[in-house]
């Protein structure tokens, strides 16, 4: 799967340093609608992720150029992102140990944590160019939301499962099997990792988008998408049509600004909003059929 990365750099008389960042938060907001999986920000520029596939190029040209901020530019380079340097990069970096509700602690390879004490859950992930590590606020609200649910014996599905840390939480929080998929080989390959690295076996894995569940018999009690927008959006009806009467739906990977319009798309699909989360101006949705 070939990746673009994208330099975005504001410009304008109008632009006062108190601003930066409330404006970089919109740039990515707006380029999540055109695309972009993910962002890190180098100084006063932002970098962006896509898929080259997923792009929508005159979309991106066309939400910039109506930039919600007086006076204020957003200008951009294109370049195709280099695999083996990403990787490596993030690799090499890793992230120190994360505590989830106190029930939970996800670390990397190389950031060990404290002893953990009795009841409370460890995952490890090994990131090996995929999303998910709990790092980001959308992964720790999911990884939230699993906890406080009673997922024992039922069966759950994670779209676009990136690292696999929804589903190893699943699994570790007792589900009785778990499908997952990713468009991403890497990322099909960095689940399969990371869940035998936990000990879990009861996790299959598809490459491919939602259409990989015409292959998948059966119905899901939980599903779990922490994906961005657009692609919610699209695949909500496929997601819905698994999904177990009394099932839920947990959502994340998009901005509180846009929960209106899942809410709304949700609810034309039978789905009732049950709970909403809030962190960082991201934004998660608990839905029940």
């Amino acid at each position: 799967m070939r990746y673009l990365s994208a330099t975005f750099r504001l410009s304008g008389e109008q632009l006062l340093p108190e601003m930066k960042e409330t404006a970089l938060d919109l740039v990515a907001g707006l380029c999540g609608d055109a695309g972009f999986e993910s962002f890190e920000t180098a100084g006063d520029t932002l970098v962006g992720y896509v898929q080259d596939d997923l792009l929508d190029r005159a979309l991106l040209d066309e939400l910039l150029a109506a930039f919600p901020m007086p006076g204020v530019t957003v200008d951009y380079e294109l370049q195709e992102a280099e695999y083996k340097d990403w990787n490596a990069a993030w690799e090499a970096e890793g992230f120190e140990p994360i505590v989830v509700g106190d029930r939970c602690v996800i670390h990397d390879l190389r950031h060990l944590p404290e002893p953990v004490a009795d009841g409370v859950m460890e995952v490890a992930i090994d990131a090996r160019m995929a999303f998910g590590s709990g790092t980001h606020a959308t992964t720790r609200m999911m990884v939230e939301q699993l906890l406080s649910m009673e997922v024992g014996g039922l069966r759950v599905l994670d779209c676009g499962c990136g690292t696999g840390i929804l589903s190893i939480v699943a699994s570790k929080c007792g589900a009785g099997g778990v499908v997952a998929y990713d468009i991403d080989e890497w990322s099909v390959e960095n689940t399969r990792h990371n869940a035998a690295l936990n000990g879990v076996d009861n996790i299959e894995v598809f490459c491919g988008d939602s259409h990989v569940l015409s292959k998948v018999s059966g119905v899901f009690d939980v599903v779990l998408a922490n994906i961005n927008r657009n692609i919610l959006l699209a695949d909500l009806p496929a997601m819905r049509k698994v999904l177990a009467g009394g099932g839920r739906v947990v959502v994340s990977g998009f901005y509180e600004s846009d929960a209106p319009a899942l809410v709304e798309a949700a609810s034309a699909l039978g789905l009732s909003l049950q709970s909403k989360k809030v962190s960082s101006d991201w934004a998660s949705l608990s839905f029940s059929s």
